[in-house]
């Protein structure tokens, strides 16, 4: 399995389709053409744990990066503190208890398995860096970076006031790092007799939220000269992956093969971080007073990044791992504090990404200083806030903010269904977002009205231009796969009980269902 991260999957089609991806067309020439679908209500955190657990949030218990620290209304990343972030085993646990020779290479939001039959690594090259390279057995990592070099891109994938030489180095340190991630790919490939083998390629995330407006002339922040002087970011990343895709594949013999983009790009949208000040207009959330050292240290920041914009590349370079760990940006997520009263908050956003937001009610008996009495009070509460939500506009294209609101216990269930948000906040994804960080910052404001709240106002200072899609792709192929397309969408909750299916092996527990497709394909 080799899986292409976060990519857009109607661009990899039509690449495909056109020869700009000629190795991922040959494949689909002889394989089952198929779109995933992600989780309602979920994206970034979520993904990658459902899909090798087989189970939603609400039983693996990681729905965010950054999560409420039960009982309490403090935010922290259970990665930092060394607490288990995914409470289920992935399906290559299963598979290696099972007998099975596995070799599991940069899964993301994956932990390292130190009872693993076979090999793994986390973190060589990866957008979200939560515990650094590791590897099992212990001195792999070492041996993959004396051989082979650390990941070209040093510094993590985010960064603001990027100038044309930066767009430069950044796209051409993830091709270096797609083509150094192929070499040792092949080479551990080659090595012993895998049952079951996965690669993931992360420099297509990277790519697609950091660069979909140099890709995109209809976004706000387009760049023509940049664009023009670099040529499409997004291409030259796929293209170099679909040369690593053709590269392993050829070590690959008679495989049986996945390759799988299991969610999507595109540009960036939403409200999400104006959720906290619509719901304040709304009168159910009470934000803390903002006295004269905050607005103090609000005017630092806003300093500190005017500076750094300034420096020179090669400074921002050296110094951009001690600034990931700062209070940089007040409106980049995550952010490590709510900012709201609870003695007077019905409710408050709770981190669930961009794509889809939380809103966590404070209910009585549940929060330390819950004041929404459960039951009817609640319910009620709920069906006010969907109600309010639905009816707010973007003042300029009169389009709804948000596309749906979905109330979580009526999607899912389990044993940590507590720790997720109580509502979940999908946003109309039509209207491509700008950011004050890119570009000249066209587009970066959204002005919201509805019968409630009159206007909000707020600007997207996060510097990301692509964000994430529900959509995903997957081609399969085998010896005995025969060449078509499945006219329905598959769960990314169905593919690991259809890879235990396929060893044999039984999931404790699982949401999904095993795809017939595939298993007709690989046995």
């Amino acid at each position: 399995m080799l899986a292409v991260d976060a990519a857009n999957p109607w661009l990899l089609e039509r690449w495909a389709s056109d020869g700009t991806l000629p190795n991922l067309r040959a494949l689909m020439s002889r394989g089952l053409v198929g779109h995933t679908r992600n989780l309602d209500g979920f994206a970034v955190g979520a993904t990658w744990p459902s899909w090798y657990t087989g189970v939603t949030p609400a039983r693996h218990g990681l729905h965010y990066l950054v999560q409420l620290r039960p009982g309490t209304y403090e935010l922290y990343r259970p990665a930092d503190e060394g607490e288990a972030l995914v409470k289920r085993p992935p399906v290559w646990s299963h598979l290696s208890r099972a007998g099975r020779r596995v070799a599991v290479l940069d899964v993301p939001v994956s932990a390292i398995d130190r009872s693993l039959n076979g090999v793994q690594t986390v973190e060589w090259g990866g957008h979200d860096s939560l515990f650094g390279i590791q590897s099992h057995p212990s001195e792999l990592a070492g041996r993959i970076i004396s051989a082979y070099g650390a990941h070209p891109l040093a510094t993590p994938c985010d960064a603001i006031g990027r100038a044309t030489e930066d767009y430069k180095a950044f796209v051409a340190c993830l091709v270096a790092g797609v083509r150094l991630k192929t070499r040792w790919t092949a080479d551990l490939l080659a090595l012993g007799r895998w049952d079951f083998f996965l690669q993931v390629f992360t420099e297509a995330h990277c790519v697609g939220h950091q660069c979909w407006h140099l890709h995109d002339p209809a976004h706000p922040a387009h760049d023509a000269i940049v664009a023009t002087e670099i040529g499409d970011p997004l291409r030259l990343v796929y293209q170099a992956i679909d040369t690593g895709i053709g590269h392993v594949l050829e070590r690959a013999g008679d495989a049986c093969v996945l390759v799988l983009s299991l969610h999507g790009m595109s540009h960036a949208f939403g409200a999400q971080f104006m959720l906290r000040d619509l719901l304040v207009s709304l009168g159910v959330t009470q934000p803390l007073s903002s006295g004269p050292q905050a607005r103090g240290a609000s005017r630092m920041r806003r300093g500190l990044r005017a500076v750094w914009r300034r420096l020179p590349r090669s400074v921002r370079e050296q110094a951009a791992l001690i600034k990931a760990r700062l209070p940089w940006d007040d409106a980049a997520p995550p952010r490590l504090q709510l900012g709201i009263d609870p003695r007077q908050s019905r409710c408050f956003p709770h981190g669930n990404g961009l794509a889809a937001g939380g809103i966590r009610l404070n209910l009585a008996g549940r929060e330390p200083e819950g004041i929404v009495a459960q039951g009817t009070a609640a319910e009620t509460l709920e069906a006010q806030l969907t109600r309010d939500l639905l009816e707010i506009v973007d003042d300029d294209s009169r389009r709804p903010l948000v596309r749906r609101v979905l109330r979580t216990r009526d999607h899912y269930s389990g044993e940590h269904l507590n720790l997720l948000p109580d509502l979940l906040v999908e946003w109309d994804d039509v209207r491509a977002i700008g950011s004050a960080s890119s570009g000249r910052g066209v587009g970066a404001t959204l002005r919201a009205v509805s019968p409630k709240i009159r206007h909000v106002v707020g600007t997207n200072h996060y510097g990301r231009t692509g964000e994430h899609r529900p959509e995903g792709l997957f081609v399969a192929a085998g010896p005995r796969a025969h060449a078509g397309r499945m006219f329905r969408s598959v769960s990314i909750l169905d593919f690991a009980p259809t890879l235990a299916n396929v060893f044999g092996v039984a999931l404790p527990e699982s949401d999904g269902t095993a795809i017939p497709e595939l298993l007709d394909a690989w046995r």
